[in-house]
């Protein structure tokens, strides 16, 4: 056929009815018009933007259930995918788009005279556009395989592959991040070049690979990755220092909103910020500095008073640092924030006033992450080879054991006690943590020496510790650091307990009236 083949165009006369035209069309298979486009998604973050121009662009939009239901809500007309399939939805919506009417118009190759005498026998409708996403299965992880198994996406990533697949001719979005790349790239000629349609098929086959061997580790508890895809995504400007190259390898279920490129040290401090803070149930903020907190605060809802509690830790630390919180960025906080220099602030949303006042400090990066997830297994280099294990999960909060005499402390305490040693999971050992009223007061980080870190934490409380909890991630191999204690007004100490001089430890704790708690459970972090 060379450069002139046929194209199947709906035309509709109303929302029930159309008609099939054929006709002929010079197009060369590098720029590929966009006249039918299938959507059908479960994140409709940027849906309404994409749509709208679709709708501008003439180009006809097929959608299924809640998708539908949604672009019909923007005043954007639509055409059910059982116009074609001219079957209804079945199973409680688990069967709409698996139907050769649908696959038959993503899957036909446009220069195959074979493929277009059947789609013009079966009278299909060819789709240049596939907007398709997952059901949220992430969002599950911890429940049942009852309450998970409705939430295993099978049309989604079927669809995702036959376009992935037929990219020659169909251009796939799996990831609402990649919508305004496509708006711009086909602005021009409401086209797509094959080299963006080859991207976006690498990356959604990534995606769908992705997808599936999340629910596989899920399910196998004891799962260890068989393959790391390296495949570079971005590149960095470089690593850790100026020298080194780096990139980053992922999908991106963040956004970052302003800001200077994130660099290798900021995605590091990026991720530990957020694991932290995601321990916390309730209201929490950390603020990063080289992997290690400087200052964390949590128990209240207000992120303008949980960033003023955690700079209070540590102010000088602070500078430069990296903020993460689990609660919305507001105006007040935006306010505290911006008197300080900070590199990255993620949260799970920016209120438009925030915005505004941190859109003044044009480097500061803010990300968005509603609901951050991460993997499941850590994994790094090692004497020429690959270590690899699983994230040091906090489930659910240890059974603190009184091992001294005296009466147990009360549930509030156990509770400061909680928060501490959630604190200390996230400090490079050997790790202490000084906590009160839900904030830390000193952590000690890093130290080769265990009572080295307690003077680095006693030194960062400024003489704030009576009354405070402290909670060490291993055991103490000496009772130095209990004596060490002799005077604070120590309330309690937490630490897992196993070593040969336990008895010695518990000792010191005794004569100094201290309560001593163990968990049986360590938290190393190298």
């Amino acid at each position: 056929m060379g450069e002139n083949y046929q194209f199947l165009i709906h035309k509709a006369k109303a929302l029930t009815t159309s008609e099939l035209v054929w006709f002929t069309s010079p197009v060369s298979s590098s720029l590929i018009p966009i006249r039918n486009a299938l959507v059908s998604v479960s994140d409709k973050s940027g849906l309404e933007p994409l749509c709208r121009k679709l709708h501008d662009w003439g180009v006809h939009i097929y959608s299924t259930g809640g998708t539908a239901k949604s672009i019909q809500s923007m005043g954007i007309p639509i055409f059910s995918v059982e116009e074609l399939t001219q079957t209804p939805e079945m199973l409680g919506g688990r069967v709409k788009t698996l139907n050769p009417a649908i696959f038959g118009g993503i899957l036909a190759r446009r220069d195959h005279s074979e493929d277009l005498n059947e789609v013009k026998a079966h009278n299909l409708t060819l789709f240049d556009l596939v907007v398709v996403n997952f059901y949220p299965f992430h969002e599950h992880l911890g429940k049942s395989l009852d309450e998970q198994t409705p939430f295993i996406d099978i049309g989604g990533p079927a669809l995702i592959r036959a376009a992935s697949k037929n990219h020659r001719w169909v251009t796939v979005l799996s990831d609402p991040s990649d919508y305004p790349t496509f708006l711009s790239s086909a602005a021009q000629d409401k086209a797509v070049e094959l080299s963006f349609r080859q991207e976006m098929a690498k990356k959604s086959f990534l995606r769908v690979s992705q997808y599936d061997w999340g629910i596989f580790t899920e399910w196998e508890k004891s799962a260890f990755p068989q393959k790391i895809d390296l495949n570079s995504q971005t590149s960095l400007r470089y690593g850790e220092n100026p020298h080194q190259r780096a990139a980053w390898s992922g999908i991106h279920e963040w956004q970052l909103l302003q800001g200077k490129e994130l660099s290798y040290n900021n995605l590091l401090d990026s991720e530990a910020a957020s694991q932290l803070i995601s321990d916390f149930s309730e209201g929490a903020l950390a603020i990063i500095k080289h992997g290690n907190p400087c200052g964390v605060a949590w128990g209240i809802e207000s992120s303008a008073d949980l960033f003023m509690r955690a700079l209070e830790a540590d102010p000088k630390s602070a500078f430069g640092g990296i903020v993460a919180t689990n609660r919305a960025i507001d105006q007040k906080a935006a306010s505290s924030i911006s008197e300080v220099f900070l590199e990255v602030i993620i949260s799970p949303r920016f209120e438009p006033e925030a915005l505004e006042i941190l859109g003044k400090k044009k480097n500061l990066r803010l990300i968005q992450w509603p609901e951050p997830h991460f993997h499941r297994h850590e994994v790094r280099a090692a004497m020429g080879g690959w270590l690899i294990q699983e994230r040091d999960h906090f489930e659910k909060r240890p059974e603190f054991r009184l091992v001294t005499s005296g009466p147990t402390l009360s549930e509030n305490d156990l509770q400061e006690m909680e928060g501490a040693w959630k604190v200390c999971k996230h400090v490079r050992s050997n790790a202490i943590v000084l906590v009160k009223n839900k904030q830390t007061l000193g952590i000690g980080a890093g130290q080769v020496s265990r009572i080295d870190s307690l003077e680095i934490a006693l030194e960062k409380s400024q003489g704030k510790w009576e009354g405070a909890i402290l909670a060490s991630d291993a055991f103490f191999p000496f009772r130095d650091s209990i004596d060490r204690l002799k005077g604070l007004g120590i309330k309690a100490v937490l630490q897992p307990g196993g070593s040969q001089r336990d008895q010695e430890v518990i000792e010191a704790c005794r004569e100094l009236e201290i309560p001593l708690y163990f968990t049986a459970e360590r938290h190393f972090r190298h």
